[in-house]
Formats: structure tokens, sequence, C-alpha cells
């Protein structure tokens, strides 16, 4: 068996592409950023940050295009696919995800607001259905006893 398959959560960079192929199907292009915090070898915090190019198509591409904006958080799940074409003698390469599956991030963008998101998620090469996220649970804002859990 084989696998390929990209999951990513990050930002938009710039406002979704909408593209209609020759056969009327919708196309939406766009990318997101990843970020990742890593100590280096002297110890000292480093940042990193990686760009993703993202296609969609048909319906999702469609939700994607009307509700996404540069700078909202999304979810991406998808596989890699590698084009290549060649320009003035030099073969060229772009990866990019083909997404099968995304969700909404958070309103108000960024991973550290919490709370579920208020608007569909989008399923499927063949549309989806769309469906809220389920509501995460009120959790206690004082810190819990260990002697009182009952088990």
């Amino acid at each position: 068996m084989y696998l390929n398959k990209a999951m990513i959560y990050g930002n938009l960079t710039r406002d979704p592409e909408m593209k209609a192929l020759p056969s009327g199907m919708q196309v939406c292009s766009f990318s997101v950023a990843t970020n990742r915090s890593y100590n280096d070898r002297d110890g000292k915090r480093q940042e990193a940050v990686e760009y993703h190019n993202v296609t969609s198509f048909g319906k999702q591409a469609e939700v994607i295009s009307k509700y996404l904006t540069k700078g909202s958080p999304v979810y991406v799940e998808g596989r890699l696919q590698t084009n290549s074409w060649e320009k003035d003698g030099v073969k060229q390469y772009r990866t990019e995800i083909i997404v099968d599956k995304f969700e909404f991030g958070p309103k108000g963008g960024g991973a550290g607001n919490g709370g579920g998101s208020s608007a569909p998620s989008a399923q499927g090469s063949t549309g989806g259905n769309n469906n809220s996220a389920p509501v995460l649970p009120e959790y206690p804002t004082e810190d819990i006893n260990p002697e009182d859990i009952p088990f």
C-alpha cells in the first residue's frame, strides 16, 4: 500500500484566486504559511516559516474562495502533486497540495484564540457536506484537586 497524504494548519498568505477550467469546473489556488519553533544548537529559540501552495477544485473551491481571505486560519488535508514545465529551456517544478478535505480555523484568526469554528467545513472531492465543527466543552478555570476525582 502507498500513501500520499499532507495535513497542514496555518494562515492564508494571500486571497484565494478563483479560475475556471475549460470544462467549467472551478479551481481555487492559494498559499498557506505554517510556523515551527525549535531550539538551535546554542539553545536559542528559533522560528521557521514554510509556505505551501494549495489547490482545490469544484464546490470546495467555491466555498474556499467565498469564505477565506488573506490571514484566515485553515486546516487542509490532501495529497501532494508535483507539476513540471519547461521555461526558457530550463525545467521548472512546483509541488502543491490538492485538497481532499478542509476546515475553517477559529474566527478572528490565529491558533491561540481557542473556540470552535462557526463556519461550515467541507469534505471530500464530491462536494462533501457542510456541518458545523463540534463545539468544545467549557473547562473550569480553577485547578482540579486530584483528591476530588472519584476514581
